[in-house]
């Protein structure tokens, strides 16, 4: 289950895209997709009531919904249609504003979640002064060290202490 989740993950992770700068953003278009919406009016429902959502939270629209505008194949012509580039957080706003019933819905749920959850700890743990960063690190191998431990014990495995 857990290997199925993941590969369920990476196809959030194939779509992102990376500018020169850095910054890391989805195309609405290939987001849609993902998100087994095949007319792309219906997922503009999903983006209005996301960017709604957005407003609300008192972030910038435009940054986190950059319009933009693509160029496709439509027969024998190209012709440019509109496309956003989406941050972390409004895929994740489109996310939540999906259709419900999609499993694959839930699942972008989680990982958007999941992946603006760790931005925001990355960013905090970043604004720390390298003295705080060392607590911190040792505050989670500890934790982690305890845990361990309680596994091993669970499990079974005795443990030997020499004087």
């Amino acid at each position: 289950m857990k290997k199925l989740i993941a590969e369920e993950y990476k196809r959030f992770e194939d779509i992102k895209q990376i500018r020169e700068d850095g910054s890391e953003f989805w195309s609405a278009r290939e987001l849609a997709a993902a998100l087994d919406y095949t007319q792309w009016r219906n997922f503009t429902g999903v983006i209005k009531r996301a960017m709604i959502a957005c407003e609300n939270s008192g972030h910038d629209i435009y940054r986190d919904f950059a319009e933009v505008s693509k160029i496709v194949e439509a027969g024998a012509t190209n012709k440019p249609v509109k496309d956003y580039e989406l941050s972390r957080y409004a895929c994740y706003l489109i996310v939540q504003n999906g259709d419900p019933r999609k499993e694959v819905i839930a699942l972008g749920q989680t990982y958007f979640a999941i992946q603006t959850y760790r931005q925001e700890v990355a960013d905090h743990f970043n604004e720390l002064s390298e003295d705080n960063r060392r607590l911190v690190v040792r505050g989670d191998i500890k934790q982690w060290n305890q845990m361990l431990a309680e596994t091993a014990h669970k499990a079974g495995v005795i443990t030997c202490y020499y004087k």
